[in-house]
Formats: structure tokens, C-alpha cells, sequence
């Protein structure tokens, strides 16, 4: 065999093994819509490091009103009425990241960090960064606004190997999501930026915790009220 036949070989497999590779994720895309991830990167290394694994998916219904608020104040205001990209708050973190480099601020949205957190792997890379926004893209397209916030709310790292909502509110409240009242729900809410850390522990709370919870409790009350979150968070009268 030739170089050059080995090469025209190689490169069949090549694009063999990327159109399976690509199919696969489309499929995995798709059933997730449905079910949830046997496991994320994200998951299996907090295990493998020793910080441990504790989670309990629950079902969009069985998660405290409260608590789809709490994360939407908190996090991403403008959840229910972007496609996934809020680019108002992404060029001001470029502007002031260049003009800050060593304080860097981020501007992703629920979306983005589902698609982080059940596909992708922590960092900041080019190439992370790149899927970030094609799985974020396909999210909003085939799950929709109430799926992502669903999935947000089972995956996210809530405290050191505490995953999603449902174990957060047993380990910190003693209670099922389900129970969770405003001011757990903010606390909670609060740790979101760095759970793994001790100045934003939930229990006993820091006084960070206890000052910004204050605070995204008020907006909630200022975002109740807003149609387009109460179709996302099934708010009921």
C-alpha cells in the first residue's frame, strides 16, 4: 500500500468515526429531552477526586416554584426571553475582561451552563467554548425553556459533590425541593457561583451568603410577577 493510499484510507475512517461521533450526540440531544444523564464529566470528576457524588434527580413538578425563581434572579434574568445567548451581558464581560485580565467576569446563561455541566468537561478553553455554544444552540432548539431549567436545576453543583436541587434542599433544610421557601430557596441560590467553596457555604451560612440570598430575594419579588417567567417556572395563582 502506497502513502497516498494510506492516507486516503485513514481519512475515510476519520470521517467515519466523526459522522457516527456525530450522530450519537444528536441521539443523546434528543433523548435527553426526556430522561436524565446516567452521569456528567462534571459528576464523575467530583467523584474521582474525593469530593464525592450525592444527587437525586426529581422531576420538574417535584421542585419548589421558589427554588425555578430563586436560580432565574439569581443567574439569569433574561432566561425566558433569550435563544440561549445573552449578548448584552457578554459584551460587557469582554469589555471589562480586557480591561480586567486578572478579574475575570463570565456572562453565561442558564443555557450555556446546562450545556456545560451535562456535555462538557470545567475550563475555559477555545475548543470548550466553541461546543459550549453549539450544545446551548441545540438545547434551546430541541428541549425547550422548561427542560432546561429542569435539567439546570438536577445537575448544578449546589455545594461541595452536592448535585441538584433535591439533594441540596435535604442536606442543607431537611426537606424535599418541593418545600423549599423563598429565603432556602435564595440561600441556595446564592452558592451557585462557587459551591466547593467555604465563603460561599449555604450551611451555616456566611455572611455573603446571607447578604446576596437578601438580595436575590428581592428579585424575586420584583420578577414574580412577569408573564414569561411564570409560563417557564409553572407558577399557578
Amino acid at each position: 500500500m502506497t502513502t497516498k493510499d494510506f492516507l486516503l484510507k485513514s481519512w475515510r475512517w476519520i470521517k467515519k468515526i466523526f459522522l457516527i461521533l456525530f450522530i450519537a450526540q444528536f441521539v443523546y440531544i434528543i433523548l435527553l429531552k426526556w430522561i436524565d444523564p446516567p452521569i456528567t464529566i462534571t459528576q464523575f470528576v467530583s467523584w474521582i477526586t474525593g469530593h464525592g457524588l450525592k444527587r437525586d434527580y426529581v422531576d420538574r413538578d417535584e421542585m419548589s416554584i421558589n427554588a425555578k425563581l430563586a436560580v432565574i434572579s439569581s443567574e439569569d434574568q433574561l432566561f425566558p426571553d433569550h435563544s440561549g445567548f445573552d449578548w448584552k451581558n457578554i459584551k460587557k464581560a469582554m469589555a471589562y475582561n480586557k480591561r480586567k485580565p486578572n478579574r475575570i467576569r463570565g456572562a453565561s446563561t442558564i443555557s450555556q451552563q446546562v450545556a456545560k455541566n451535562v456535555f462538557l468537561w470545567q475550563g475555559k478553553s477555545f475548543i470548550r467554548k466553541g461546543l459550549e455554544a453549539y450544545f446551548t444552540f441545540m438545547i434551546e432548539l430541541v428541549w425547550g425553556k422548561k427542560r432546561i431549567l429542569e435539567m439546570y436545576l438536577n445537575v448544578i453543583e449546589m455545594g461541595d459533590g452536592i448535585f441538584g436541587i433535591e439533594m441540596a434542599s435535604q442536606k442543607y433544610f431537611g426537606k424535599n425541593a418541593k418545600y423549599l421557601t423563598r429565603q432556602q430557596a435564595a440561600m441556595i441560590a446564592a452558592c451557585l457561583p462557587n459551591p466547593k467553596s467555604k465563603f460561599y457555604k449555604v450551611k451555616p451560612a456566611t455572611g455573603y451568603i446571607l447578604s446576596k440570598a437578601g438580595w436575590i430575594a428581592m428579585q424575586m419579588n420584583n420578577l414574580e410577577s412577569d408573564p414569561d417567567i411564570q409560563r417557564v417556572i409553572d407558577y399557578k395563582r
